[in-house]
């Protein structure tokens, strides 16, 4: 049986350990708060995409309002919308903000914004 002296040992600490342990929790935590908010955002922009198929105000807003129900948008509303004309293509604009409260006294605040091409 052969000995190995602690110079050669290497790896790490349980203290060590646990602060990892600790910060990909925390990370997780984090990622599975924001993640919810991501697939909102995706869904927002795929209903502004369609309601730039209208060609009237009125119409964008009516075409967003039946996709914010049927992709469940709580964040933005169809009077939140900026629309305008760029040529003869409807362009639709839209940004809002999602609060995200981690702990304590502690937020995450999320700016979202994108526009129709």
């Amino acid at each position: 049986m052969t000995r190995v002296s602690k110079a050669r040992q290497s790896g790490i600490s349980f203290i060590g350990l646990l602060f990892v342990a600790g910060v990909l929790a925390a990370a997780g935590v984090m990622g599975a708060q924001v993640f919810p908010t991501v697939i909102e955002y995706n869904a927002v922009v795929k209903a502004a995409q369609k309601s730039a198929e209208g060609n009237s105000v009125p119409e964008v807003r009516q075409i967003f309002d039946r996709a914010a129900q049927v992709d469940d948008i709580k964040s933005i509303k169809a009077k939140d919308l900026e629309v305008s004309k760029n040529g003869d293509k409807v362009v639709v604009k839209f940004a809002y903000t999602k609060e995200i409260h981690m702990f304590g006294p502690a937020f995450l605040l999320l700016k979202y914004a994108g526009e129709t091409k």
